[in-house]
């Protein structure tokens, strides 16, 4: 009989520095192998930027290596999309004599179906599943209201959470090199390729190098903004043109870095304001994670607030269009946009100015704005897309009151008073005083740059008679 072997199918956990499902899977005594299922379909259906495909090509070539030394070897195959993946898993299982399935949990609705159809094809071949948990510090489920319901305000889940953090969950340590494997027991299965045959997109060295890949790489930004920028946190973090966010979102939503390290990193600095609201950030993260197991309308493009659905949005799609490019004559809103299209993400305060200016000055449906992000965004991470659009449309957990609504040249003016960050994204505006630059008037405006697509006071008065009427 042939020797049996422990199997950890990667997908959203691409990293060997705790891994609980790498790291269980080498306590067995029987050699370890690893795969990754790519599925371009799948991904250009759920709107994967390419920056964030790119990202993880190049985080699973740093995987591959880290695997090697661990004598693991990591193994690629392609498919068309999920509903493939219970079939070849099944494959795999009975051609390379595997008795046991290791996974770190996917949350959305999508990829819970799909390993329910994998856990029942292990079950009629007696392969035993083993699920994991590491995208949450909290396990599903365990954070519930007096009544024994889920939260739906963050103040009173942060609340508990951090009474539960009181023990943070335990980090798992890279695992000892396991037996190598003899190379026949792995024979070449339909679907299999190299690492560099799968349909990968190409974007530009800028962007690869302001991302480096690697855990190694998310390790050391970790622990450069914890020795100093964490504790000015709470002072920086709205200002955009400071690096004065972590920048580890990438990191987090692709799984190079787990959301357990951080909150250990945290517990590890002198406690101030700064580290304080950095923690509640994570807790943020860990809310609409949470939100998204509890309501999984949040996976179909569905409000939390049902009755917002009745909201007429607008359908102007010249628009739409100039807020996706940066052409919509607000400084603020164009420079986030553009540093959206270059640099492929966003800083957090911008988001909401841009999302705010979409669903309420242009009253344009929060689903096409979470969508362009998502098209776009290395860091796109469906609860914290979704939670952070519904939030600012007023139409999810614990989202801003409908008549609250920035007002784009005030936070312009705010958070970027000098006019330091747009003129880094709008050049053709850099000659204009600090005054000038939040809001050109007709005098002073360049003639390549355009005059605004709405005045912010008529649309503020449309969003706030639309929402009314819900």
């Amino acid at each position: 009989m042939s020797a049996q072997h422990e199997l950890v199918w990667f997908r959203n956990d691409l990293r060997t520095i705790d891994n609980p499902a790498l790291y269980h899977a080498c306590q067995s005594t029987q050699p370890v192998i690893a795969i990754y299922i790519a599925t371009p379909q799948q991904w250009h259906q759920h709107d994967d930027a390419a920056v964030k495909l790119d990202f993880w090509h190049r985080n699973l070539v740093q995987l591959k290596k880290e695997l090697a030394e661990l004598n693991i070897e990591l193994h690629f195959f392609q498919l068309d999309n999920y509903q493939q993946i219970p079939d070849l898993i099944a494959t795999i299982c009975q051609q390379w004599a595997v008795n046991k399935v290791h996974v770190n949990a996917e949350l959305p609705v999508n990829e819970c179906q799909r390993d329910a159809n994998v856990i029942d094809r292990c079950q009629d071949s007696g392969v035993a599943y083993q699920e994991h948990h590491d995208q949450l510090l909290l396990p599903p489920a365990s954070i519930r209201t007096k009544t024994g319901t889920p939260y739906k305000v963050f103040t009173a889940f942060s609340t508990q959470a951090r009474q539960r953090l009181a023990t943070p969950p335990s980090l798992y340590p890279v695992p000892n090199p396991c037996e190598k494997i003899n190379d026949n027991a792995t024979k070449r299965l339909s679907g299999q390729c190299q690492l560099a045959d799968i349909h990968w997109p190409t974007v530009s060295k800028k962007i690869q190098t302001f991302w480096p890949a690697g855990q190694q790489q998310a390790l050391a930004r970790l622990t450069e903004f914890c020795q100093q920028p964490i504790q000015h946190y709470n002072a920086d973090r709205d200002t955009p043109s400071l690096a004065g966010t972590s920048r580890l979102s990438p990191y987090l939503a692709s799984g190079i870095l787990s959301v357990a390290q951080c909150w250990h990193a945290a517990l590890h600095c002198e406690m101030s304001d700064g580290v304080h609201i950095w923690q509640n950030e994570l807790l943020w993260r860990e809310f609409y994670k949470h939100t998204l197991i509890d309501f999984p309308q949040v996976s179909k493009h569905k409000p939390l607030k049902l009755q917002t659905e009745q909201i007429e949005w607008r359908h102007d799609k010249e628009q739409l269009a100039a807020w996706q490019n940066g052409k919509t004559g607000i400084p603020i809103v164009d420079a986030a946009m553009r540093q959206l299209l270059t640099r492929g993400w966003m800083h957090n305060r911008l988001r909401m100015i841009v999302a705010m200016f979409l669903t309420k000055h242009l009253l344009i449906d929060w689903r096409l704005g979470e969508r362009w992000f998502m098209q776009h965004l290395i860091d796109g991470d469906l609860s914290a897309n979704n939670g952070g659009w519904q939030w600012c449309a007023s139409t999810g957990s614990d989202s801003v009151p409908y008549f609250r609504i920035f007002n784009p040249v005030t936070q312009s003016q705010r958070f970027d008073p000098k006019g330091a960050f747009i003129r880094h994204y709008l050049p053709e505006l850099a000659h204009l005083s600090d005054k000038d630059i939040h809001l050109p008037s007709a005098k002073n405006r360049p003639e390549n740059y355009p005059s605004p697509i709405v005045d912010l006071k008529r649309g503020r008065l449309r969003a706030l008679s639309a929402f009314k009427g819900v």
